[in-house]
Formats: structure tokens, sequence, C-alpha cells
């Protein structure tokens, strides 16, 4: 039986940098955890970070603060679990996806975090904030590194 690889957690800028950099370490770490990153597995938590990471700066963003990652695998469930906490307690995502006209700008993130995620939500975060999560499924790894 192999155990759980420890997870991951960082604090990044609540700015477009600090996302990219969430979704770069992201990569790097399912890497570590065997999941090269060309893989399904890669691409679709890189995508389900990058897209909580631009709303945790776009609409979490809360002056002087930053806003946090943690990623850790289940190899039992063959998920990874993905969380973005950040400091705006108000700003929750909706409860149901909004419609998303073809020629939007923006508005379809949370559609392919839906499409992506077997569970998706999120839960407030005490003394303030929220967490926005989701639950990744990922076939077994080349093994953890």
């Amino acid at each position: 039986m192999q155990s759980e690889p420890p997870p991951l957690a960082a604090q990044f800028a609540s700015s477009p940098r600090g996302a990219r950099q969430a979704r770069q370490l992201a990569v790097r770490h399912m890497e570590e955890w065997g999941y090269p990153t060309a893989s399904d597995a890669s691409c679709a938590v890189a995508l389900v970070v990058a897209e909580f990471a631009a709303n945790a700066v776009r609409h979490g963003r809360v002056p002087g603060r930053d806003f946090g990652l943690r990623l850790a695998l289940d190899v039992a469930a063959g998920l990874v679990r993905v969380e973005v906490a950040d400091a705006a307690s108000a700003n929750r995502p909706p409860a149901t996806l909004p419609p998303s006209a073809p020629e939007g700008e923006s508005g379809r993130g949370l559609l392919l975090v839906d499409a992506l995620a077997a569970r998706w939500g999120s839960a407030p975060r005490h003394p303030l904030g929220k967490t926005v999560w989701a639950e990744v499924p990922v076939a077994p790894s080349t093994g953890v590194r």
C-alpha cells in the first residue's frame, strides 16, 4: 500500500504574477508526484489552480493579504485536492454556474473547473476569507518521487 505524499502548501502575492507562480509550482509539484508536465492530470490541476488563483487575485484580493495554495494527493481515491484561500469573505463563487456568452471574454473558468473536477465548492475560512476547493480525478501516477 502506497503512503500519501506530503501536501504542498504555499503563499503567493495577490497579483497576476502570484497567480502565475501558483500554477507553475502546482505543475512542478505534480511532476514530483509522478505526473509529467504534459499529462492529463497535470494539465487539469494546472487549469484548476490557474482559475482559482486568478479569481483570488481578481475577486478575492484584500490589500496587504496574500492568497494560499494547497495541493494534496489522495492516492487511494485517485484525487488531487486543490485549495485556494483568500482574505475576501464576501466574494464567494456562485452556487450555480453562470451562463456564459460564447463571444464573452470571461465567465467560462468555473465551467471548465466543473468539467474537470469530481466535486468543487467553497467554505468560509476563519478568522476571515474563504477557501475554494476542487477534487480533480487522476489516474495512478508513474510513481511519487
